[in-house]
């Protein structure tokens, strides 16, 4: 299996394309040791995120364990993530700190 993408951690529900990845190709990745694949329904631009879990309407969005935003619409797993799809979610880093 070649690695393609990259998960940080197992609560990600995206992960990032470390090339471009082609409508129908798979991406794949490694969390816990395993190895873990998802077919692209649509072009992941390189450095972008791909769906590797279904993402609610509403839900959050999370990259290296972090969340990221919350999602515009219902996302299939193999859908790419950006702009287009999400919005950010402010976060109030001072309490975050306490």
């Amino acid at each position: 299996m070649k690695v393609n993408a990259l998960m940080m951690d197992q609560k990600d529900n995206v992960g990032t394309c470390i090339c471009d990845v082609s409508a129908g190709e798979t991406v794949s990745f490694i969390c816990n040791g395993e190895n873990l694949e998802v077919k692209t329904l649509e072009n992941i631009p390189y450095c972008h995120k791909v769906a590797i879990k279904p993402i609610e309407k509403g839900a959050e969005v999370i990259k290296y364990g972090e969340v990221i935003g919350a999602s515009d619409v219902d996302i299939c797993v193999g859908q790419w993530v950006s702009h287009h799809n999400i919005h950010g979610i402010p976060r109030d880093y001072i309490s975050e700190l306490l």
